[in-house]
């Protein structure tokens, strides 16, 4: 491991999700990012879970492991890591570990991580308790299974935390906010950061100059305005459970509502939360899943309640994209990414139609399937620049570990 010159490295991005662990290796080598392997565990948890993983130049490996928990996991994970010869002929050894972590709270910067760090990561286990859980295992496992390697922790909240006071406060008590920090801190940073700065790139023009609102959809979704590369506001809040109808998170919902359902239902504060967290969203409305294909293909077969929830789903994304157009006074250039984003055309098209207000005019015919490489989809004589930007968070976080020890 080097002490100094930290400009070339090799950097393991890990990723832990609620049921998965995404991960990639970046060699960091003079300015340039080249990735030497990922892949990902699916199916934690369950009967068969499977370790995917590609290196580069295309040799794929898939292989059934024994994955109870995410420690057994990035056990797997790690073995099959080793098993990488570097050029050198020597076993893959990370220079540095970065993780995804997505509560970071009072932490705006991406931080290598001590025992303070994994304090704070664990104490805002509890405003998102998806993900910050999964995530600290992953470090915990890291940190044992390569000792002396730095690990940097990587804040999907940071990106927002430049945000406006008045897109930050709740309107409650201000003490009571502050003493408990109960503020809207957004998510998804690193995606919505990494797609802003891709789609000015792509456009030819200069970041600084820009008022995009980026859609990171997926199972867990957020929309984020953004101006001159800064996040303005940002649909999710306090928790990852605000704002978009999701997969199977409510999304936005009247407190007042929260509160008569637990009276009626005699429901506890943890079975609540299972409630709006697990079974609500598009799973909750459809009855049938909250996978698209699924939906879809109920919803073509006459299938009410799925029909339902897919108009739900866009219809609440269209009033957010409203929203923080008016933010933004205008807007240059709007931005899908994420699983849903990414490969559900019919998605975006509904999402698009009808929005020649703002300026938004689709080209069905460049719309049309799944989208792997950054694609315009606007008309010629649209105003508002429409585009697929594929996300790679895990190239984000392998800059900003490397920008960490630099610094």
């Amino acid at each position: 491991m080097q002490d100094e010159g930290w400009g070339d490295m090799r950097i393991l991005v890990i990723n832990c999700g609620s049921s998965s662990v995404k991960f990639n290796a970046f060699e960091m080598l003079n300015g340039a990012e080249s990735s030497l392997f990922c892949g990902q565990v699916t199916g934690i948890g369950e009967t068969a879970p499977q370790l995917d993983w590609t290196a580069q130049g295309g040799d794929s490996h898939k292989q059934v492991i024994v994955a109870n928990d995410h420690r057994q996991a990035l056990e797997a994970v790690m073995a099959a890591i080793r098993s990488k010869d570097t050029d050198n002929g020597e076993p893959f050894t990370p220079d540095a570990i970065g993780h995804r972590v997505v509560h970071g709270g009072a932490l705006s910067d991406a931080s290598r991580i001590d025992e303070t760090v994994l304090a704070r990561i664990e104490d805002y286990g509890a405003l998102a308790p998806l993900h910050n859980p999964p995530n600290l295992v992953g470090i915990r496992a890291c940190l044992e299974l390569f000792p002396g390697t730095p690990n940097v922790a990587v804040f999907d909240t940071a990106f927002h935390a430049g945000k406006p006071e008045v897109a930050t406060h709740y309107a409650i008590p201000f003490e009571m906010a502050d003493r408990y920090q109960v503020y809207r801190y957004g998510f998804h940073g690193t995606s919505h950061r990494y797609v802003a700065g891709e789609c000015a790139h792509f456009l030819g023009r200069p970041l600084g100059d820009l008022r995009l609102v980026t859609c990171h959809l997926g199972n867990g979704a957020s929309l984020a305005a953004v101006k001159g590369g800064r996040s303005l506001d940002t649909t999710m809040g306090f928790t990852p459970l605000e704002g978009l109808m999701m997969g199977t998170r409510s999304g936005d919902l009247d407190v007042g509502a929260v509160l008569y359902l637990m009276e009626r239902e005699g429901l506890t504060v943890s079975e609540m939360d299972c409630l709006l967290n697990k079974q609500s969203g598009l799973l909750g409305v459809s009855g049938v899943g909250n996978d698209f294909r699924v939906l879809h293909a109920a919803a073509d077969e006459g299938n009410k309640q799925a029909r339902l929830a897919i108009d739900m789903f866009v219809y609440r994304i269209r009033k957010h994209i409203g929203a923080l157009a008016a933010v933004l006074n205008g807007l240059d250039a709007l931005v899908f990414t994420a699983g849903i984003g990414e490969n559900d055309d019919r998605v975006r098209a509904a999402i698009c139609h009808d929005m020649d207000y703002l300026g938004i005019s689709l080209d069905l015919e460049c719309n049309r399937g799944r989208k792997s490489v950054n694609t315009l989809l606007s008309s010629a004589d649209a105003r508002v620049a429409v585009t697929v930007i594929p996300t790679d968070e895990e190239r984000m976080i392998a800059r900003d570990t490397l920008a960490v020890l630099e610094g």
